[in-house]
């Protein structure tokens, strides 16, 4: 795709993982290209990601990270559900736990900056405040800081709760719906005994798990997911967000009390409603919506892998089409609008991790006691996300 793009100026808000993998294969191309991010630096919080199938590890190999992900992979083992006494009820195999390549999303998003960073231009702590579309004049953008700017595309890959989508599509509530519950995770001291393997404890709407650190045993990271109507409470209120944590589950047994103990320390929580995405188009004319703004389910085990499928698309269709917009975006739209839309249209993971009644937790418990419905749970995940008919782009 060499210079296929040269001169093409691209402005890409979100530093996460899918603006980074469009930023590299749009560098690949020549395109001078632009990564916005609102936080003052690469985002440390998150959790484990994974990716599976021969389009997840084809579009690795294609975006040259794969190698540097096998380095950094974390060997996680099976997600296992205990109870009040720590012994398991059913476990989930490695397979579909970590996929063929498991790593942490912020070891992602630093082999994905560290691929692009000498080719694109990255600014932290700034964020997109306004958009006016010229038509083929370009895109004049409008920044936080103060500063502007004029892009021949603007692609939108700042999550669930996108700036951009936003902007050129309209509020939020038209576009984003709650799944009836939050999550929140945090680092800690492993002084709960935790292995490599996950372990969940759930009661009725409450799910609490907590795994060790496979590269440092001595630490820990917890994760929570609670059946909870919409809060309200901004992304930087940490007090906040931990005092709700607190709420939903004092009071439980397990090693709940310990790791909520290790919350009060934590410098960093990740804190987000389970949100399901659906707009009527990834495009508005010069504009596109990539990853979590445009398909996105919080949680959702599918959507890393699809978001960095859709930076090779796009950034492979604007360079088939030497950057012309109207073509690149359509068979964008075209391509990527099936492949996410058969795993985002049915996920809702709080349902799966916290079952909201005593009924529903005893159904899920004794189904995946069966190795039958294991196996056929690995299998489907590995099928929806492969793509017979994705374009191998020069």
């Amino acid at each position: 795709m060499s210079g296929k793009l040269s001169g093409f100026r691209v402005l890409v808000s979100g530093a996460g993982i899918a603006g980074p993998a469009l930023a590299c294969r749009l560098a690949d191309a020549g395109a001078e290209t632009t990564v916005v991010e609102v936080a003052p630096r690469l985002r440390t919080s998150g959790f484990a990601v994974d990716f599976r199938g021969p389009t997840h590890l084809r579009v690795l190999e294609r975006l040259g990270v794969l190698d540097d992900l096998k380095a950094v992979q974390t060997h996680a083992g099976a997600m296992r559900t205990v109870d009040a006494a720590g012994k398991t009820i059913f476990e989930l195999p490695a397979e579909f736990a970590g996929g063929d390549v498991e790593v942490r999303r912020r070891d992602l998003t630093a082999v994905l900056h560290r691929r692009s960073a000498d080719r694109a231009r990255y600014v932290f702590g700034d964020s997109i405040a306004a958009i006016d579309e010229r038509g083929r004049a370009g895109v004049e953008v409008q920044f936080k800081s103060g500063s502007s700017g004029v892009y021949d595309a603007v692609v939108g890959a700042d999550g669930i709760h996108s700036t951009v989508r936003r902007l050129a599509m309209g509020p939020e509530e038209r576009f984003v719906k709650h799944l009836g519950y939050h999550i929140a995770g945090w680092d800690l001291p492993n002084d709960v005994g935790a292995l490599t393997v996950s372990q969940q404890y759930n009661v009725p709407g409450r799910m609490a798990s907590v795994a060790a650190d496979d590269r440092d045993p001595s630490r820990a990271g917890a994760l929570t997911v609670w059946a909870s109507k919409p809060l309200g409470i901004g992304w930087q209120d940490l007090d906040a967000q931990k005092a709700v944590v607190r709420q939903a589950f004092g009071g439980l047994g397990w090693h709940v009390p310990r790791l909520l103990a290790g919350l009060a320390d934590a410098p960093d929580l990740y804190f987000d409603a389970i949100s399901r995405v659906s707009v009527p188009t990834l495009h508005k004319g010069r504009i596109a919506l990539l990853g979590d703004a445009a398909w996105g389910v919080t949680l959702g085990g599918m959507g890393v892998g699809t978001g960095v499928v859709g930076a090779y698309v796009l950034a492979g269709e604007l360079a088939r089409t030497s950057g012309d917009v109207t073509a690149a975006f359509a068979a964008y739209e075209q391509r990527m609008r099936s492949y996410a839309g058969r795993w985002q249209k049915g996920a809702s993971p709080g349902h799966f991790l916290a079952p909201a009644t005593r009924t529903g937790l005893w159904l899920r418990d004794t189904m995946f006691r069966r190795a039958a419905v294991r196996r056929l749970l690995v299998s489907s995940s590995t099928a929806l996300a492969s793509a017979a008919d994705l374009p191998d782009y020069p």
